[in-house]
């Protein structure tokens, strides 16, 4: 069954949702020197960062942020609705306990998980699911809560995901580069790899009929997991989350008016990602718009899915499209796809993807549709 969209709220290296999708018309970036890490040491001199203080448990301060902006739009209380949680991560609060060489014994190792973070902006929620599942956590959080309103499970579900860059995952990507990446450079013929943004997003999905002013319907969510391997994207992997989503949704890939891509501007997976679109959502017409994020905002791990999800509510409200930040040169294997490359109004648009695709093959693909 569909659902709705009834309240949504980011925040990002660019700001809220609004002040980020205003930046991304504009083509800005929020790229800026590496904070608070041994840059020299770790082969990463740069990120996407937000600025706000050094303080513990970064993410679950955003994230219960945007839990409460995202309750307050929707006008959900447990008063009148039975409202759970999903929070995908990525990272959980890693960063954290990275400060130290060996945690205190008291630890709160609770906080790992969001339950608290959650319920910090609503008590009285029934309960708090956290997903770890790499960088599509979101979309499985977004699979998840729509599962839970059709078995009647909850009324609402605020579906959160939030990630910190942390040093683990920074040395991780300073070791797969031959040298420093400079930017982001999504579907470029020249990328040179992944840098890590930060931030947390928070939606609230519905029954149909359950708000008058709904955002968005959220069609469907396409998963797949294929342990192809456990960095390298599989193609077929990628391509079963594309077609479950769209036999779930009822449609074909001609009806798909935008793309938000994954878009990571990695040497392996932009050409599986645009091998796979031409495959799957092309087909033998002119094809969506295709835009991704990550070179203005950076990868924000688990809560990537729900940023391009915020993006793409805003470009069907908006009829406008940012452009991919970084994309000078299209990839060869991008051939036959249409990039965005400036924030002109477009033709009316019905139909968004969103892709988000995890380390391990742990993939998902959300279909929005315009309301």
């Amino acid at each position: 069954m569909t659902a709705l969209l009834a309240g949504s709220a980011v925040v990002t290296c660019l700001g809220t949702g609004a002040e980020t999708f205003d930046a991304l018309l504009d083509g800005r970036s929020g790229l800026g020197p590496l904070r608070r890490t041994d840059a020299e040491r770790l082969s990463v001199s740069r990120g996407y960062h937000i600025a706000d203080d050094d303080s513990c448990f970064r993410a679950g301060a955003w994230l219960t942020q945007c839990v409460r902006q995202a309750l307050d739009e929707a006008e959900i209380t447990p008063q009148t609705h039975r409202i759970a949680a999903v929070i995908g991560t990525g990272l959980r609060e890693l960063r954290t306990l990275e400060r130290w060489e060996e945690p205190p014994a008291d630890f709160p190792t609770h906080l790992l998980h969001f339950g608290s973070a959650a319920r910090a902006a609503e008590p009285a929620l029934t309960e708090v699911v956290t997903v770890s599942n790499a960088c599509s956590a979101g979309g499985h959080a977004l699979a998840m809560a729509q599962d839970m309103l059709d078995l009647g499970e909850a009324d609402a579900v605020v579906v959160g995901a939030t990630d910190e860059m942390s040093g683990s995952m920074l040395t991780m990507i300073g070791r797969v580069a031959e040298e420093p990446t400079e930017a982001v450079r999504p579907f470029d013929a020249d990328r040179g790899g992944v840098l890590l943004g930060e931030g947390a997003a928070a939606v609230v999905l519905v029954a149909e009929g359950a708000t008058e002013r709904p955002l968005a319907r959220v069609l469907a969510t396409g998963v797949s997991c294929d342990a192809h391997h456990e960095t390298a994207p599989s193609t077929e992997g990628l391509g079963r989350a594309v077609t479950d989503a769209l036999r779930r949704g009822d449609r074909t890939g001609r009806d798909v008016d935008l793309v938000v891509a994954h878009g990571t501007g990695t040497a392996l997976n932009d050409p599986a990602e645009a091998r796979v679109l031409l495959e799957n959502v092309v087909g033998d017409g002119p094809g969506p718009l295709v835009t991704a994020l990550k070179g203005a905002i950076g990868h924000t791990s688990g809560a990537s899915a729900l940023h391009n999800l915020d993006v793409a509510i805003r470009a069907l409200r908006h009829g406008r499209v940012p452009p991919v930040v970084g994309l000078r040169h299209p990839l060869p294997e991008g051939e036959g796809l249409r990039f965005a490359v400036d924030s002109t109004p477009t033709a009316p648009m019905r139909l968004a993807q969103i892709d988000a695709f995890g380390f391990g093959g742990v993939n998902t693909v959300t279909l929005l549709e315009a309301v």
